[in-house]
């Protein structure tokens, strides 16, 4: 499929660039060198952004950590963003920078757009922000979905992803009468208590969620990305154990495809969901209406029985969530019928803020925006001519740097740090591997701090999104900061 409408021309080889972050985490750490970090954080952050830390300072006396979003933590402190306008984003201080963290992903056609903004202001003008009573846009964004996605006969807008994971779980449990949940190892589908399992590392299980008692996890487990046999064996062991209600994925590998997965996983996955009977979930949270019109599962040709939608779903603006799938799924949240004419339960679900007027609102024009000017397929273009400048300046600079991409997902990694894992059966390995990814980490922050003082704001310093507001001379630029930051890159025992 040469892009026609979606971000992918052709889809990545999965295993060769998981030899290649196999090959990363053996390899000692490179990153920014000291001096030049110690450089940026005097002569940009310091001085350059001056009231950004006055005010993170401040803010730290009535916010735990100084502020509201984990997105927004940053080394050396977070920058204080006031504007935002296609593909940039201006600071407080009046420095600009490239967005390439477009919010963690929902602002595919770009910031701030008047083609929604303008839609977004006449609606506040007249009905207001909420009501809790039913709004057009309810009905134009719902019908809107259910087009462009084949797979979503009926559709729920709800807050979040997090809670759209939530109720999937329920109506999974409720149409086919079994407990357990699997989930790839990795994997992030929201914070909610029994889905916070197996998250950034495959094999952590309960390790990353402090604060949940482990017994919330009694009916859930992780497989290991991109391994069709364990994820049968999992199935299979559940058979005996109250049987598997819902197999939860997202489509291009844990975190946003940070570990990519083949198409022929996908579409096994698909198969052996439904040979145990098991509901296939798909989490489009990023990838829907980034990877496609008709997203992932449209791009991998799969039919998932419900579907996690968030971010994009409401262009950018609050209340972003939803679910959607098939009739006889969707029923659990009416306490309507299923396909042969049997009353059905109600799945708890509920949200004072769900579905707002401008969410609701917000959400159509984006996706009409989409359908309009091709976004996906754009955004896709921009994204691979930033990762192929990125491949070839990490050759030009002799970096162990891996950078690849899933359309307008782009990844580029200079430690490895997710792509480790735990197996239960060498548990003597944790400490290291937790030692490692401690490092790690510490460095991708080093390392996006550079970026960010180059006046490119990343994801983390390792996660890359391009929307369709850049341009082919915008990419460029961009590739021109990172060349810069690059050149001053090296083996972190040698600083």
């Amino acid at each position: 499929m040469a892009y026609n409408g979606y971000a992918i021309d052709q889809y990545l080889d999965a295993a060769a660039v998981t030899k290649q972050l196999d090959e990363l985490i053996k390899k000692p750490v490179y990153s920014i060198k000291k001096e030049y970090l110690d450089d940026y954080v005097e002569n940009f952050f310091n001085k350059k952004c001056a009231k950004s830390k006055a005010m993170i300072e401040e803010a730290k006396q009535i916010i735990p950590g100084g502020v509201q979003h984990n997105l927004a933590f940053n080394y050396p402190f977070p920058i204080v963003i006031e504007k935002a306008e296609g593909a940039k984003l201006y600071d407080i201080d009046g420095n600009w920078y490239y967005d390439l963290l477009q919010a963690g992903g929902p602002t595919i056609i770009g910031s701030n757009m008047p083609a929604v903004h303008d839609q977004v202001i006449e609606l506040l003008n007249t009905c207001g922000p909420s009501t809790g009573l039913f709004n057009e846009y309810e009905y134009k964004l719902a019908k809107k979905i259910s087009e462009m996605v084949p797979s979503v006969q009926m559709f729920r807008m709800l807050g979040s992803g997090t809670e759209a994971c939530m109720c999937a779980a329920r109506i999974a449990r409720l149409k086919t009468h079994k407990k357990n949940i699997l989930k790839m190892g990795g994997a992030y589908h929201g914070w909610s208590d029994q889905l916070a399992y197996g998250m950034r590392v495959p094999g952590t299980k309960g390790m990353m969620s402090k604060g949940v008692p482990s017994f919330v996890f009694r009916h859930t487990d992780e497989f290991f990305p991109n391994d069709l046999k364990d994820l049968e064996k999992k199935l299979w062991w559940n058979q005996f154990d109250g049987g598997t209600a819902a197999v939860y994925i997202e489509p291009v590998g844990p975190e946003s495809g940070t570990r990519p997965v083949s198409k022929e996983f996908i579409k096994g996955a698909e198969r052996l969901a439904h040979k145990y009977g098991a509901l296939f979930i798909f989490d489009e949270v990023v990838t829907g209406f980034r990877i496609g019109p008709g997203g992932a599962q449209g791009y991998f040709g799969v039919d998932p029985d419900l579907t996690i939608f968030g971010k994009i779903i409401a262009g950018g603006y609050p209340g972003a969530g939803g679910v959607g799938g098939h009739r006889d799924c969707m029923a659990y949240l009416g306490a309507g019928l299923d396909s042969s004419g049997k009353k059905v339960p109600k799945a708890m679900c509920g949200g004072t803020m769900a579905a707002t007027p401008v969410s609701c609102c917000a959400g159509y024009y984006t996706l009409c925006e989409i359908q309009r000017t091709n976004a996906c397929e754009v955004a896709g273009r921009m994204g691979d001519r930033l990762t192929k400048g990125l491949q070839e300046r990490i050759k030009k600079y002799n970096l162990p740097f891996v950078a690849f991409n899933q359309g307008s997902i782009c990844h580029l990694d200079n430690a490895g740090t997710m792509h480790f894992a735990i197996d239960w059966g060498k548990l003597w390995q944790v400490p290291g591997i937790l030692k490692q990814t401690g490092i790690r980490q510490r460095e991708m922050e080093h390392i996006g701090a550079a970026y960010m003082a180059e006046g490119l704001v990343t994801l983390a310093g390792s996660r890359l999104y391009t929307s369709a507001a850049y341009t082919e001379e915008m990419i460029d630029d961009v590739l021109a900061r990172f060349d810069r930051v690059l050149s001053k890159c090296g083996p972190l025992e040698a600083q």
